[in-house]
């Protein structure tokens, strides 16, 4: 069974990754990993059907929409959300999926993550990736620190 630092580390391999949820206030969780993934390199994608531009980056109202597809796909929604977007990766065989989480539930839907799963989706059902992409801040060193001490970190697959 892959560890979540084998989940972590296929994650992050990828280079196209979608974040679903970022807002237009810019202040949301969704958009302060979009900047994260930025500075580190990586092709991301605003997804949000209620805007069209995003931090002046064209946003999309859904996965389907990005031109070229995406290979991974961060979930910074509310929990109730995640199961349409778990269902929507499915469908366009993106097999890789983060749903965010530091403390309290975050975007972590348990149906979500079970649907994703049988049908052969990895799965990351909390933490946050700002905890593992190089640098680490040291406030997110501090949170998995935490995490892992009290057991809320995800296991693996």
């Amino acid at each position: 069974m892959p560890t979540l630092q084998d989940n972590v580390r296929q994650f992050l391999s990828k280079k196209r990754i979608a974040i679903a949820g970022m807002a237009r206030d810019g202040r949301a969780v969704g958009n302060i990993i979009a900047k994260k993934l930025r500075g580190a390199g990586y092709q991301v994608f605003p997804v949000n059907p209620n805007a069209a531009e995003i931090e002046g980056e064209r946003c999309y109202p859904d996965l389907r929409s990005i031109p070229g597809g995406v290979e991974a796909v961060v979930i910074a929604t509310h929990p109730s959300v995640a199961d349409k977007v778990v269902r929507e990766c499915a469908d366009l065989g993106v097999r890789l999926v983060w749903m965010h989480r530091s403390f309290g539930t975050g975007s972590v839907s348990r149906e979500a993550a079970d649907y994703g799963r049988q049908h052969g989706l990895t799965v990351i059902d909390g933490a946050c990736p700002m905890m593992f992409v190089e640098p680490v801040d040291v406030g997110h060193k501090c949170f998995r620190w935490v995490l892992k001490w009290t057991g809320g970190l995800p296991k693996g697959a």
